[in-house]
């Protein structure tokens, strides 16, 4: 799903109003009305108590068209006017002018926190006060009424975007209205699934409001929502006469005395996504402990007899290496990798100690082969690039790191988003049970296993992204978060490809 810019908002409007010779006041009665079905579906009738915040722009204008549908269907509603302008929108004056038509109870203005109304637990709170275009702090007293809203413990629907939040800049310092559902024109928006701004998203769906096709099939947005639809669009079906050469050779460099384990569960994350062949490369130390471990997979080690890799030298040619779980940071292993990464043409997935080895010599970056995977979570890429002031900063930062090293970068999270030319590609899978430690090593070798079966690194990257939440997700049917274990992503991987094409039950 394509997610709009601010600006990209601004031109389907103006496109939609073209093509369908429509004033933009149109478009607003299409929302609001697209809107109050929403929540009309669900209350049906029932006398719920209704306060509508608006402001004194569109989205204010939207709120008076929902509001004006409520008194039409007679539902108990108050309507607010938050006044932190005297600039009222020519659309906005045009929604409040027909809710006069149909109610002789005008919209009650608010200037100062004195006016602000009791808000109870019982009422349906829809926040319309702010849109996409508050770029700065409301004004104190109007945060105060963000407070009440969040304190009232009120099931609140918050129009397009939650008030308070910039959807293309982070705003700080700010009260943002926390809803219990966003109802998004068209597309979610980018913040939805940044951390900072993240946080106030319980709940979201998006109401199409028949914005032109023809500007909708053809713009291009930066950043992209993954999920199901467009993992589908990705999966690459097996055929009849393939065998294990078919699907590549994955070689893990992993493993270190004491982080076994990580070698292990990045064997596994490589094996359950479906390489025809897969390799542990590891210390001495460690050698039994895979062979053991994994039946499925072949394990070399180093000559020495430490605990930590001294050398990565291998007789064999695999499709795609995966370096860094449990690799540790040790001097003589950074030493190995650097002769390594100068020697190395094959395509590579860079995590764990190997990131960390990156950012202690990022010289070392000029050695990567083109399109390699990076797949740092946040403390790892802070190392790498630099520290930001915010979430739009840091994706700015993680896009230009990936245009110098012409590299695909997996900013882990609990949206982890893809990043590469420039785009940025928003998974929509996965829940807080991947807190646990194992969970990114599963996620390098589900992206390695990927690209040993001919996946680009791109797709590679995006795809086992998909899958790893999605397994988690499934596992969660067995489990609780906190008893979700990196091993049990493993588990469920099959069952993860088995879900992209699952028909949903049919009701008896």
């Amino acid at each position: 799903m394509k997610i709009l810019s601010k600006e990209q908002v601004y031109q389907a409007d103006k496109a939609t109003e073209n093509a369908e010779n429509i004033p933009s006041y149109n478009l607003m009665e299409r929302a609001g009305g697209y809107a109050f079905e929403f929540m009309h579906q669900r209350l049906q009738g029932q006398p719920v108590p209704v306060k509508i915040f608006c402001g004194i722009g569109n989205n204010g204008g939207d709120g008076l068209v929902i509001a004006r549908y409520f008194v039409e269907h007679q539902y108990p509603v108050d309507v607010y006017v938050v006044n932190y302008s005297d600039n009222r929108s020519k659309d906005f004056l045009l929604a409040l002018e027909e809710l006069k038509k149909v109610t002789r109870k005008w919209p009650q203005v608010l200037k100062s926190e004195d006016d602000l109304p009791q808000i109870n637990r019982e009422d349906l709170v829809v926040d319309c006060i702010f849109g996409i275009g508050i770029n700065r702090p409301a004004p104190k007293w109007v945060q105060q009424l963000f407070v009440n809203i969040n304190q009232s413990g009120a099931y609140t629907v918050a129009i397009d975007v939650p008030s308070g939040m910039g959807v293309d800049v982070y705003i700080k310092d700010s009260e943002v209205i926390k809803p219990t559902i966003v109802l998004s024109f068209q597309t979610p928006k980018l913040a939805f699934f940044l951390p900072q701004s993240g946080k106030y998203i319980n709940n979201w769906t998006v109401l199409d409001i028949g914005l032109d096709r023809n500007f909708m099939n053809s713009v291009q947005t930066q950043a992209q929502l993954i999920d199901k639809a467009e993992a589908q669009q990705m999966y690459k079906p097996r055929t009849k006469f393939s065998h294990k050469g078919t699907y590549g050779h994955a070689l893990l460099i992993t493993g270190s005395y004491g982080k076994t384990g990580a070698a292990v569960l990045s064997c596994k994350g490589a094996l359950s996504s479906g390489a025809g062949l897969v390799t542990a490369y590891t210390t001495q130390h460690g050698l039994p402990i895979l062979q053991s471990s994994l039946p499925e997979a072949m394990v070399l080690a180093d000559r020495y007899n430490g605990k930590y890799l001294e050398e990565i030298q291998f007789d064999l040619a695999p499709t795609v290496i995966g370096v860094g779980p449990g690799l540790g940071t040790e001097k003589i292993t950074q030493q190995a990798l650097k002769t390594f990464l100068k020697a190395n043409k094959i395509p590579l997935v860079v995590d764990a100690d190997a990131l960390n080895i990156l950012s202690e010599n990022q010289e070392f970056l000029e050695f990567l082969p083109k399109y390699s995977v990076l797949t740092p979570h946040p403390k790892e890429l802070e190392r790498l690039i630099g520290t930001w002031e915010d979430d739009f900063e840091k994706l700015k930062k993680a896009e230009a790191f990936s245009k110098k090293y012409n590299c695909v970068l997996v900013l882990k999270d609990a949206h982890t988003i893809t990043v590469f030319d420039g785009k940025y590609y928003v998974n929509n899978t996965g829940n807080p049970g991947l807190a646990t430690g194992g969970s990114g090593d599963v996620l390098t070798g589900i992206i390695t296993g990927l690209m040993a079966q001919g996946y680009d690194a791109l797709t590679a990257a995006i795809f086992g992204v998909y899958l790893h939440g999605k397994a988690a997700d499934i596992a969660i049917n067995h489990t609780a978060y906190e008893g979700l274990t990196a091993s049990m992503i493993t588990e469920f991987l099959g069952q993860a490809y088995l879900d992209l094409f699952a028909q949903p039950e049919q009701k008896q």
